[in-house]
């Protein structure tokens, strides 16, 4: 009895683990769009963060480095802080 209780334990907890694997990773999709709009940006980690974020939210990613917003309205409207400190918050 102690080894079926065990034996499911590590088979709840290899399903749960590889669940979260696949959630944390993201989507192939804004992976490699990203990767193409963040190739040229000054801080490669900070780009890629945020456009996958931009990219999930919106599931688009504007085409090239830079520019294009107007492909990705989604992308193009979100913005982050307020008043003055008012910014783009996708790259």
């Amino acid at each position: 009895m102690k080894t079926l209780h065990t034996s499911l334990a590590l088979l709840v907890l290899l399903l749960v683990s590889s669940h979260l694997q696949a959630t944390m990773a993201g989507s192939s999709f804004c992976d490699s769009k990203c990767k193409v709009r963040c190739s040229k940006a000054g801080v490669q980690d900070r780009c890629l963060k945020y456009c996958g974020i931009c990219c999930e939210e919106c599931h688009c990613v504007p085409s090239g480095t830079y520019g294009h917003k107007d492909e990705c309205p989604c992308y193009r409207d979100k913005y982050t802080g307020s008043g003055k400190r008012r910014r783009p918050k996708c790259p």
